[in-house]
């Protein structure tokens, strides 16, 4: 039977969801609100989101036959986790909808890829160049210049799969950091602030954003978001515009986080994008009318989007491997909202929860926002 590429999906019907970890859980208890039954797909057994879904699978990505088993049992699919391999998406699709498509998975999950992606819409990265061996190491260097940020082509998040190269002494180790696999040089921006902004596109091609953010990272973490960011309306608006041309260009149905540098001079350069719910966009779960989650399962399922209007400011605060031992005088703190993830063990650089503070606005004509 063809697969209906347009099927909207409401209350009663099941979304899968490839990956179980915090995404996943705060996914599946947004459906939930609207209705909406969650199977989770997820390798590992302990994984966060099997908790507050109504089914899981517990298998390898790789596993083509219970792949196919999990897409015939839910009504459309999408992801928490875009790492995966490509005949996975493909099995994936001859059974239901996918959303995000394959197209958006591939340009997400290798830099080179997602560099000229952006590129070719004419918009801004930092400098750049493919690095397959280390004779082309050392001539990216001549050409971009030190310092610089050496990086795998796949799999890297969070500062793995990245070294810093201060001066030609570094190269030697930061290609063997690399394990000889493919890997892009990328050269060092003079940014004032890291920024992300992310976008909804529905079904029907209409597309929401939510505000641009400020983002403060600690040892490649991210450590707090700051919501609104402190930048001119102007660029606020650029920033909107540049992740809805992605959205569209991609031919997204679902979310997109797209992360940017601001620098001094009032340029922003897109860092990197996630087609998926993303951390600096846990504060909308406390600000926002609709927030991320929701958004991203309206998006997925078809149905109308949310307002995303900020109806208070927001500082979000990531909590860290032995951060969450804080939650009673987090839960205790007022105005502070609690969110754990309900992992068992805290980890160094795992994310164990957050805590979001919000201040209500005092900017807006009779105290409401316009949505």
């Amino acid at each position: 039977m063809p697969i209906d590429k347009n099927k909207m999906v409401g209350p009663g019907a099941t979304l899968g969801i490839i990956g179980g970890g915090q995404l996943g859980l705060m996914t599946s208890l947004a459906a939930a609100r609207l209705g909406i039954k969650c199977h989770i797909y997820c390798p590992e057994k302990d994984s966060p989101a099997f908790a507050v879904s109504y089914a899981h699978t517990c298998a390898p990505y790789e596993d083509l036959d219970a792949l196919a088993r999990f897409a015939d049992s839910v009504d459309v699919v999408t992801f928490e986790f875009e790492n995966i391999p490509a005949d996975s998406v493909r099995v994936l699709a001859e059974h239901v909808p996918v959303r995000p498509g394959w197209k958006v998975l591939e340009t997400a999950q290798e830099r080179v890829t997602e560099k000229s992606f952006f590129n070719g819409l004419g918009i801004e990265t930092a400098p750049w160049r493919a690095v397959a061996s280390r004779t082309q190491l050392d001539n990216a260097v001549a050409e971009i210049g030190l310092p610089a940020v050496l990086k795998t082509c796949r799999f890297g998040y969070d500062g793995k799969g990245q070294a810093k190269i201060k001066t030609l002494a570094d190269l030697d180790s930061a290609w063997q950091a690399m394990a000889g696999g493919p890997a892009i040089l990328e050269g060092f921006v003079d940014f004032t602030l890291e920024a992300s902004v992310l976008v909804a596109r529905g079904l029907d091609g209409e597309s929401a954003c939510f505000d641009l953010v400020e983002n403060r990272h600690k040892n490649h973490i991210l450590d707090v978001t700051i919501a609104p960011a402190p930048l001119p309306a102007e660029m606020m608006a650029r920033a909107k515009e540049i992740a809805i041309r992605a959205a569209e260009a991609l031919d997204l149905v679902g979310l997109l986080a797209v992360e940017l540098f601001v620098t001094a001079d009032g340029h922003l350069l897109v860092n990197e994008m996630a087609p998926r719910p993303h951390n600096s966009g846990h504060w909308t779960m406390d600000a926002c009318y609709t927030d991320q989650f929701e958004q991203f399962v309206r998006a997925v399922c078809g149905l109308p989007l949310g307002s995303p209007a900020r109806f208070a400011d927001a500082v979000m605060t990531n909590l860290i491997g032995n951060d969450v031992t804080r939650w009673r005088d987090l839960m205790a703190e007022s105005g502070a909202m609690l969110h754990l993830y309900g992992k068992s063990e805290a980890r160094p650089g795992r994310k164990m929860g957050h805590v979001t503070r919000i201040t209500p606005r005092t900017d807006l004509p009779g105290g409401t926002v316009d949505h």
